[in-house]
């Protein structure tokens, strides 16, 4: 793997793998954790089934939508309003305390992350011309991807053990916010051919 082709990623790029960095971290604190957030709240396994199969399916029907209509709403502005609405979702988990209310977040993640990745996809895979440098932006993407979320898992657990899901989730959306802002950048970012 060329590392030095990190320092070479354009404008673009950079401010997309920065940004979604930041929200796997955020993202990624909460992973195995939600199942143990649904039983504090008093639900079962079948309203745990219920929530994340609503974050899918709204999710899956709405990508399909988003990435349709994408270019006549504007691609940067879409995928910087499911920044937003992602962090501003993510808050709601202060608010859940019951059943309906997890399905509520999970429904709003849904449509959050439906109107980012398939403009990230988009205009990341922009990024490079050559097949050597499309597989390393991917590669590069991927494995952060990993990396990112694994660590946040530890910083979540370790969060929620010391302090409490409050703490998460105040953590959690403020990370998220920080990404969100920092993705904005992609506004004025001079677009890639």
């Amino acid at each position: 793997m060329k590392l030095h082709l990190f320092r070479k990623l354009n404008p673009q790029a950079r401010i997309l793998i920065i940004a979604d960095n930041l929200w796997l971290f955020g993202e990624g604190m909460f992973g195995p954790l939600f199942a143990v957030f649904a039983e504090h709240i008093g639900s079962d396994l079948l309203d745990i089934s219920w929530a994340w199969a609503t974050y899918l399916i709204i999710n899956g029907i709405l990508v399909i939508v988003f990435g349709k209509i994408s270019s006549s709403i504007g691609v940067r502005r879409l995928l910087v309003g499911g920044y937003y609405l992602n962090a501003i979702v993510t808050f709601g988990y202060l608010f859940v305390d019951s059943a309906v209310d997890l399905l509520l977040v999970q429904a709003g993640l849904g449509i959050a992350a439906a109107m980012a990745t398939p403009t990230w996809d988009a205009l990341y895979s922009a990024g490079a011309k050559k097949e050597n440098e499309r597989t390393f932006l991917w590669g590069l993407a991927d494995g952060q991807a990993n990396i990112f979320t694994g660590l946040a898992i530890i910083v979540g657990g370790t969060i929620v053990s010391s302090y409490s899901f409050t703490a998460l989730f105040v953590i959690m959306g403020s990370i998220q916010i920080i990404a969100a802002i920092y993705q904005t950048k992609i506004l004025f970012t001079k677009k890639h051919k």
